[in-house]
C-alpha cells in the first residue's frame, strides 16, 4: 500500500500535473501549427516557386521494380527531402511561437515580481511632536 501512496503523492504534485497539461496542450498546439504550415504557408510558397508541392520533392535512389503484369515487386528507394523541408519549417514556426509565449509570460511575471514602493510613513501624531519638542528643549539646557 505504501507504493500506491507514494505514487499518488508524486502524481498529484503541482509540477507533474502542470507538466502533463503542458504536454497535452503542446501536442495539440503542434498539430495546429503543422496544419497552418502545410495548408496555409507552404502552398503559396510552392506556387511562388513554380507550383512545387514540398512533400513531393524527393531524390530517387532506386526506381521501383515491376513484374510482367505491371505490379510493384520492390518499392522505390528515395530521399524525401521535401518532407524534411516541411518538418523543418513546422519546427521553426512552433519554436518561434513558443518563444513568444514564454517571453510574454516572463514579462508578465516580471510585472508581478516588481518591488512595490513602500508607502510613506505616516505623519507623526501631535503627542509625538510634543514629546520631540520636550526632548529637544531638555537637550539644549
Amino acid at each position: 500500500m505504501k507504493l500506491v501512496d507514494e505514487f499518488k503523492a508524486f502524481a498529484m504534485r503541482g509540477n507533474v500535473v502542470d507538466m502533463a497539461v503542458g504536454i497535452i496542450i503542446g501536442g495539440a498546439f503542434g498539430k495546429i501549427i503543422s496544419s497552418v504550415v502545410a495548408d496555409v504557408i507552404m502552398p503559396p510558397i510552392g506556387l511562388l516557386l513554380g507550383g512545387v508541392k514540398f512533400t513531393d520533392l524527393k531524390l530517387v535512389l532506386k526506381d521501383p521494380v515491376l513484374d510482367a503484369a505491371g505490379t510493384i515487386t520492390t518499392q522505390a528507394v528515395s530521399i524525401n527531402y521535401g518532407n524534411f523541408i516541411q518538418t523543418t519549417v513546422d519546427f521553426l514556426i512552433i519554436a518561434f511561437a513558443i518563444f513568444m509565449m514564454i517571453k510574454a509570460m516572463n514579462s508578465l511575471k516580471k510585472k508581478e515580481d516588481a518591488p512595490v514602493e513602500a508607502p510613506a510613513p505616516p505623519a507623526p501624531s501631535n503627542e509625538e511632536l510634543l514629546l520631540t519638542e520636550i526632548r529637544d528643549l531638555l537637550k539644549n539646557k
